[in-house]
């Protein structure tokens, strides 16, 4: 069992997480964040590291590591403990405080902030041969880094946002790209999805409407997929290095579930303190629910802060729930 108890241990390192790490060392409380991935950031850093985000306050234009580099550094000013590559199995309460059973160790915390964005997520697979078998080897469902498919032959499928905009992001780099959707009607913005056609329109792209997958197949791997009109059961094989699966994610909270909160369609239900049914638990982030709830990094930030200071007033009943002006704090005062 770790030595130190936290007075705030944070549940999620995305976003969320680590604004509201931020916040608990600017009201002065010992913070832990515990992240089942191997890095800082959630989805922002695994999945979409080179995607432009234009909703965050302050900024015109930021691609999400850029973001995700500002909110590590913003958080660890304040030192949190920082545990990585850890789920919690199990959260119990004992003598008063909250303990987090994990793989790698127990944790012991006076509350509880539940920032893991949706869950646990995991891609809609492609129900299609060859995806199971040529993941990571050619099957892929994010870009880390464009330059991977330098001067490839790339097939996207989806109609959503992310598969729009890797057709955007790749479109240059990559030496071929086909976009492949089920049916006409795309839900992503339509600012996106109007410079996708327009790279159609000028032969950048070729997009595949009422077409989907039927095989894929390779020799170690990926070097080919087979398309069929939807429509007619034509087939159509198309010669590719990567076939980049955007299908989306199936949200699990895992665990989370047995914790006896209040969870309602793999949402954790919070009062407007961001309080969840067990007293000293607070959540944030796409993880909550609520009337008007709005899944934004924007409306995270100001989730946790709401978490964060009706947490630090659980623990010290004394303290404000308002923290007053970050200007007029005595902890960013030069010495």
């Amino acid at each position: 069992m770790a030595d130190d108890i936290r007075d705030i241990t944070i549940i999620g390192g995305g976003p969320t997480g680590l604004f509201a790490a931020f916040y608990a060392g600017m009201r002065g409380s010992s913070c832990r964040i515990v992240d089942s991935l191997p890095e800082l950031g959630g989805q922002l850093a695994a999945l979409y590291p080179e995607k432009d985000i234009f909703d965050v306050g302050g900024f015109p234009r930021v691609l999400a590591k850029d973001l995700v580099r500002n909110l590590v550094q913003q958080a660890m000013q304040f030192r949190p403990e920082v545990s990585l590559d850890e789920q919690v199995r199990e959260l119990v309460r004992v003598d008063g405080h909250f303990e987090l059973k994990c793989s790698g160790g127990t944790y012991r915390t006076r509350s509880v902030v539940i920032a893991g964005g949706k869950g646990a997520f995991e891609p809609m697979p492609l129900k299609c041969p060859g995806y199971e078998e040529f993941m990571h080897a050619g099957v892929e469902y994010a870009v880390k880094d464009p330059e991977a498919f330098r001067d490839r032959r790339v097939v996207i499928v989806g109609g959503g946002d992310t598969a729009l905009d890797f057709v955007l992001m790749l479109k240059g780099i990559a030496s071929r790209i086909t976009l492949v959707h089920r049916r006409d009607g795309w839900r992503a913005h339509q600012a996106t999805v109007d410079q996708v056609e327009a790279a159609a329109a000028a032969g950048e792209i070729d997009v595949r409407t009422f077409y989907e997958v039927r095989t894929i197949e390779g020799t170690g791997r990926v070097d080919r997929v087979t398309i069929f009109d939807n429509r007619t059961d034509e087939d159509m094989v198309l010669e590719c290095d990567v076939v980049l699966s955007c299908l989306g994610f199936k949200p699990d909270l895992g665990p989370i579930k047995e914790w006896g909160l209040d969870v309602q369609k793999n949402r954790i239900m919070v009062s407007p303190l961001m309080a969840t049914s067990v007293p000293g638990i607070f959540a944030a982030g796409d993880i909550v629910d609520y009337e008007g709830k709005l899944d934004l990094i924007a409306t995270g930030f100001s989730e946790a802060a709401i978490a964060v200071n009706n947490a630090v007033h659980y623990v010290d009943p004394a303290a404000r729930v308002n923290p007053g002006h970050s200007t007029n704090m005595k902890v960013f005062k030069e010495d």
